[in-house]
């Protein structure tokens, strides 16, 4: 693949998604996909959303220019179908959390059993495992997982979409500099990288329309079948690259489940704690918060990158560190224990 080519293939879907946008913001307003903002939510007027859409027709111009059909390509298609379409719906009238875990596991379920884009082994510290039969429910639990982390974040103008531009922006440094020959993940990469950019333009701060669950979700589901496509032969450093990538929607997920646990809510129930509301309560102003957390995420993307490309000691020290420096913030803040709470009940005893 020649850098011109690479080139082809983000900039057609970013003018692509640039210019698309402006109509499906009115569509958007025409079929009642609008974010009504409340108590829980940082905007305060009513914002357009399905911009997944968008993002969506960038990646299918760019297959159809650039990609080339295939049993594997075809799943990805069908899986994307179903959660665009899914996303779509839960834009216009929002549908229980249940209903949309069921299109989501569906779908990872044709990626695995259909595409046979599975996590099939692992070898680790010379160790070998071959999850046999059980890479199938794997795979689906990853994809499912790697959804809900990008579909959580989504909370500021700009988040999902500039932390997925990262992770895009990385695989595709990777695929230019370690690998010997570009295949289908490398193809999405740089496609999604520009349908991504495309949409930031108009959803970065302030946002002129939302991605919606149609985004989020659909980002979330390209990412997953990236890392699966991108490390076939899977060891210990390929299966956490794309973790690793994914450090602040993943870390943000988990204390989100941890924090509803300790406070016996359920897990799919809304709040405004998650690390973009606690950086908020440091008096940063909303563009302010989202570049912080852009700037931590390229922070873990370079220290990958240093662990893949140059050195291994390297990365892992300066991902430690980082991964520290996320633990104190997490102590000091409400993510996962309400300090207001402890306060008030040692006042009134």
């Amino acid at each position: 693949m020649h850098v011109k080519e690479i080139i082809y293939m983000i900039v057609i879907p970013f003018l692509f998604v640039l210019a698309i946008i402006p109509f499906i913001k009115k569509v958007a307003a025409h079929v009642g996909a609008m974010d009504i903002p409340d108590k829980r939510k940082v905007h305060k007027k009513p914002m357009p959303r399905m911009g997944g859409l968008g993002i969506y027709m960038g990646f299918l111009l760019g297959y159809i220019l650039f990609g080339t059909m295939s049993l594997k390509m075809n799943a990805i298609l069908i899986g994307s179908f179903i959660i665009i379409v899914t996303g779509i719906v839960d834009d216009i009238k929002p549908i229980p959390a249940k209903v949309k875990f069921l299109f989501q596991i569906i779908a990872a379920s044709v990626v695995a059993f259909y595409g046979q884009i599975l996590l099939q082994d692992l070898s680790a510290f010379g160790f070998y495992i071959d999850f046999g039969i059980f890479s199938y429910p794997i795979t689906i639990l990853f994809i499912v997982a790697i959804i809900n982390c990008i579909n959580l974040i989504d909370g500021m103008d700009g988040l999902a979409a500039g932390l997925s531009s990262i992770y895009f922006i990385t695989i595709g440094i990777v695929a230019v500099l370690w690998k010997h020959s570009f295949g289908l993940d490398a193809v999405i990469t740089f496609i999604m990288l520009g349908a991504t950019l495309g949409f930031l333009c108009h959803n970065f701060n302030p946002a002129k329309i939302f991605m919606g669950d149609s985004g989020s979700m659909f980002l979330g589901y390209i990412i997953a079948v990236i890392a699966l496509l991108g490390f076939k032969n899977v060891t210990l450093t390929t299966l956490l690259a794309p973790i690793c990538l994914l450090a602040i929607p993943i870390m943000d997920t988990l204390f989100a489940i941890l924090r509803r646990l300790v406070n016996k809510k359920p897990i799919s129930e809304p709040d405004k704690e998650h690390l973009h509301h606690q950086l908020l309560n440091l008096n940063l102003s909303h563009r302010n918060v989202v570049l912080v957390i852009y700037a931590l995420d390229i922070l873990f993307a370079s220290a990958m990158l240093i662990y893949m490309l140059y050195d291994r000691t390297v990365g892992v020290i300066m991902y430690s560190m980082l991964f520290i420096v996320v633990l104190i913030f997490i102590i000091k803040t409400n993510i996962i224990i309400d300090h207001r709470k402890k306060e008030k009940s040692d006042v009134t005893k």
